[in-house]
């Protein structure tokens, strides 16, 4: 990344999370607490174990519109931002896509007679399970790769370039289901549940984005300059 950065090492931490909100999902996936009074980010990452230069890449790729990985070593660790990214990927899965699911079932009609609200849920459950397979695979298949690559390994049959050209933007059906609620769920005479629901669908939209980028961005690049450098070596 460029220097300088909007965010340092010496800020507080509670600015950060003032100045974005958003970087509170950042500070969840990385297992920051609250409760840090005036501290700096260093001072709370360190106290909490969480190496403090790879949550202020990942705090600066988000809040920055632009990003370009520099191939310095030492801006972050690729085991930490691993760790944030199976984070992130527990979030989805057990918690933000089963609680827009609970609150769709809350705002449209379900008892069998509204075929739209059928296939709104439908869809919903269809894009659940691929989110599932998207993020499993690379539980499963990336990430043991690259904890092997971290313990000096190389495997013959994979590289991470075979996972960046097959990676999919999974946000991408969001926008259909948002379109399909929008324009062709029947009116009623409170929408507030609905409305709600939206929101959720939105953000969670741009937080998948969010989330792929880091893996384009950020984590793919360093992986294969790791690559690189073990087969110097050999």
């Amino acid at each position: 990344m460029n220097e300088p950065h909007k965010y340092r090492a010496t800020d507080k931490m509670s600015d950060l999370i003032c100045d974005n909100y958003s970087l509170l999902m950042v500070m969840s996936r990385f297992g920051l607490s609250l409760g840090f009074g005036d501290k700096s980010v260093k001072d709370v990452c360190e106290a909490q174990g969480v190496d403090y230069r790879t949550f202020l890449a990942v705090a600066n790729f988000i809040s920055e519109e632009q990003y370009t990985y520099s191939g310095d070593e030492n801006v972050f660790s690729i085991s930490a931002l691993m760790d944030y990214l199976k984070r992130a990927h527990t979030y989805f899965l057990d918690f933000k896509l089963p609680v827009i699911r609970r609150k769709l079932i809350e705002a449209i009609d379900c008892s069998g007679t509204d075929n739209i609200a059928y296939l709104i849920l439908k869809f919903f459950d269809e894009y659940a399970k691929e989110v599932r397979r998207h993020m499993e695979y690379e539980n499963e298949a990336v990430f043991t790769y690259v904890e092997k690559l971290l313990e000096g390994k190389l495997a013959e049959n994979y590289d991470i370039a075979t996972f960046a050209s097959k990676h999919n933007q999974i946000e991408s059906k969001l926008t259909e289901l948002k379109n399909i609620i929008i324009k062709y769920y029947p009116e009623k005479e409170n929408n507030n549940k609905l409305n709600a629901v939206l929101f959720d669908i939105f953000n969670c939209e741009h937080d998948l984005a969010s989330h792929c980028q880091v893996e384009d961005y950020m984590f793919v690049p360093a992986v294969a300059q790791l690559e690189r450098r073990l087969k110097n070596e050999q």
